[in-house]
């Protein structure tokens, strides 16, 4: 029956060339089963019938049945009208068209009898219903629901008579023609254990249900298949790539790791730290390929683990490489690195645009040789020319700054297996998304701060609170630290990026007179060299104040900053806010973090700032950000085709979700190449869906 489903949809009863053209263009729907697929957004009680004598003005909208005596275009212009006189015969009540008034008359005959739904409208001393939703009474009555689903549509699409109801005539239409039994795909075993209706069934009381039973319960089978085969496709791959995907053997945890460990560490992991330690080690100890996602919140020990892994790779005779996306970062990252392991003589060496020719022929040869331990660079690292004589674990700092195709470049850089991949990110991605784009890969959280670090204090102030601001300023600075200023970048205009970015330039000037106070500025004219060379000047400790249009960048690390001020904080999102102001609080003192923003705020404005007042939790508040602005802008996947559920929604269908999930897994562990005979229908749809998507999860 598969087969049928792939018919274009020019076939289809009532569609040809015209409407199919539009069809595909303005839905995408080409095939049945792209119809079948165009769920409804909301439904309409239509169980009930009215008389025209019963209607009154509380009605939110009535049902009648009876016949239209006469048909009559009235006005001119942009008052010109269709009016219908129509009758149950006992009362009378007029049905009003301002538009696609030539198809509607075209469409009606004064000899059948109607069903009229709409909304009643009083004008005048009478009630009349807009734009009436008009089926023949024949038609109707082959109707078999009581409630009617509405569907999306376009202008040019109910210009030719596909509106709503005529999306849904077509598909019933449809579901008259399948009216052989649509293929299962899920074995009989999980639709007794869920109680789960058939596909078959699904289908039809989805477009017609009788009962708001028959919807829900269609539509949670519905979304359980979207979310069930993801959630196959992916953890499959990822058994797969476990099996075929061979890896280094690191089981020696040798001196290296132990000397630093027990000697030259400072303070104790937290149990986080130990616990993603565990699983990081026990993927290097297999003979397959670690590909781990290693998510952490802002100061949470990320790189203390990161140097850690590589010390067993060096202690099992291999070599070690971190990618960061900016200089900045990558020099950040070298500095800490090379002086935490200083004392036992690991060689520490740092690769970015800016490192002199002669000194990249050096690194170049220290690298074969494999006089150099670890590697610390930027996109520099993936150039021809770099190559190991033996790289062991490669990491990623702030993996979605780099392309997939950058990733597999350093994945290629040895020539029997490929290195372990671990990637970092500080941006908190909420349990449900995480299980949809990183579903093959190993995800390990650092969920805890490492001790004695204080709660940034988030204070959220409007313009006309400046002087305290001002003074909260003025007051750090006396104690010796560091500020932050921050404007929003907006795309669309840089010029006035510029101009607010100097107003407020010159008003701090007028406030911390140079040159007893220094202050640096970052914006978007400045040529690289400048931007690094004022940042420098802040990193170094020269400067007091730190003002720039840019996001500060990620993980740039100067503990002796205390506040963060956010201008025109409304304009940042969620994720934004909660990176710049994880820029404070990386010293023992306390910070402070200051939203400034206008009076008008938008609703979604107000919710994201009281959001960052209330909570400090990266994944707390990642969580109403994915409430705010769905999967798809959250995490820029909707053009990837990675979130294109057509009726399954991540955010209120978690629960579904994570069932679906446990069933795959359950699935999986009890047969695992999907071969038992009770098994072969979930597998033959396995193997339809994986033709239409790629694996992007081979390289983290």
């Amino acid at each position: 029956m598969d087969h049928l489903l792939e018919t274009p949809i020019v076939y289809l009863k009532g569609v040809g060339p015209k409407r199919a053209d539009l069809l595909k263009s303005e839905l995408n729907i080409f095939t049945f089963k792209d119809l079948i697929e165009h769920y409804p957004f909301r439904y309409v009680d239509k169980s009930k019938f009215f008389k025209i004598s019963e209607i009154n003005g509380d009605m939110p909208s009535i049902q009648i049945e009876g016949s239209i005596l006469s048909l009559n275009e009235l006005g001119l212009g942009k008052s010109k009208r269709l009016v219908a006189k129509f009758s149950d015969g006992s009362s009378q009540i007029d049905l009003v068209w301002f538009k696609q008034i030539k198809w509607i008359q075209s469409s009606i005959n004064l000899e059948k009898n109607y069903v009229v739904f709409g909304k009643p409208n009083f004008f005048n001393g009478s009630y009349s219903v807009i734009h009436p939703e008009i089926t023949e009474s024949e038609e109707y009555s082959k109707i078999k629901a009581n409630f009617f689903p509405v569907y999306s549509t376009t202008d040019k699409l109910s210009r030719v008579g596909l509106n709503s109801r005529g999306i849904s005539k077509i598909i019933i239409n449809l579901i008259t023609n399948l009216s052989k039994k649509i293929d299962e795909t899920l074995s009989n075993e999980i639709l007794r254990k869920l109680n789960l209706p058939s596909l078959h069934e699904s289908f039809i009381n989805i477009h017609q249900p009788s009962s708001i039973y028959q919807m829900q319960i269609s539509s949670k089978r519905l979304k359980f298949d979207e979310f069930f085969f993801l959630q196959l496709y992916l953890l499959k791959n990822k058994l797969l790539n476990k099996k075929k995907l061979k890896g280094y053997d690191f089981k020696i945890v040798g001196t290296n790791f132990n000397n630093y460990y027990n000697n030259v560490l400072k303070y104790d992991l937290t149990n986080a730290q130990k616990r993603v330690l565990k699983e990081i080690r026990k993927d290097l100890a297999g003979s397959g390929h670690m590909n781990r996602l290693l998510q952490g919140d802002v100061g949470s020990g990320k790189t203390l683990v990161a140097i850690l892994s590589m010390l067993i790779s060096l202690d099992n005779g291999f070599q070690s490489c971190l990618m960061a996306p900016t200089e900045i970062l990558a020099q950040q990252h070298y500095e800490t690195i090379s002086k935490e392991l200083k004392s036992i003589g690991v060689n520490v060496q740092i690769l970015t645009g800016s490192t002199k020719k002669s000194q990249r022929k050096v690194i170049h040869e220290k690298l074969l040789s494999g006089d150099i331990d670890i590697l610390v660079g930027t996109h520099a690292l993936i150039e021809d020319s770099v190559q190991f004589k033996s790289l062991g674990i490669v990491i990623i700092d702030e993996q979605h700054r780099f392309g997939v195709a950058q990733r597999g470049k350093l994945w290629k850089k040895n020539k029997l297996y490929p290195p372990h991949i671990l990637v970092m990110t500080a941006t908190p991605i909420p349990r449900t998304l995480s299980m949809t784009i990183y579903g093959d890969l190993d995800i390990s959280i650092i969920d805890e701060l490492p001790p004695g670090r204080k709660v940034v204090n988030t204070i959220w102030k409007s313009d006309r609170s400046r002087l305290q601001i001002i003074s909260l300023m003025k007051r750090e600075i006396s104690l010796g630290h560091q500020i932050y200023v921050v404007f929003p970048l907006i795309e669309e205009s840089k010029k006035l990026d510029h101009k607010n970015l100097m107003d407020g330039y010159e008003n701090l000037i007028r406030e911390f007179p140079l040159p007893d106070f220094q202050i640096s500025i970052v914006h978007g004219k400045m040529t690289n060299e400048e931007k690094e060379y004022e940042m420098k000047r802040f990193v170094d400790g020269i400067a007091n104040i730190l003002i720039a249009t840019t996001v500060i960048e990620v993980g740039v690390n100067v503990p002796n900053a205390s506040v963060m001020i956010i201008e025109s904080s409304e304009r940042f999102g969620l994720s934004q806010l909660h990176q710049l102001r994880g820029r404070v609080g990386r010293g023992s003192d306390q910070s402070y973090c200051v939203l400034v923003s206008g009076d008008k705020l938008s609703s979604e404005a107000k919710k994201r700032l009281s959001t960052m007042v209330k909570h400090t939790d990266g994944f707390k508040i990642s969580e109403v950000d994915l409430e705010i602005r769905g999967p798809g802008d959250l995490m820029g996947t909707q053009q990837s085709g990675i979130i294109n559920f057509k009726i399954a929604d991540l955010i209120k269908d978690n629960k579904i979700l994570v069932r679906a999930r446990e069933e795959v897994i359950s699935l999986l562990k009890e047969d695992s190449d999907l071969s038992k005979p009770k098994n072969i229908l979930i597998k033959n749809r396995l193997q339809s869906y994986e033709s239409q998507k790629m694996n992007w999860g081979r390289i983290s």
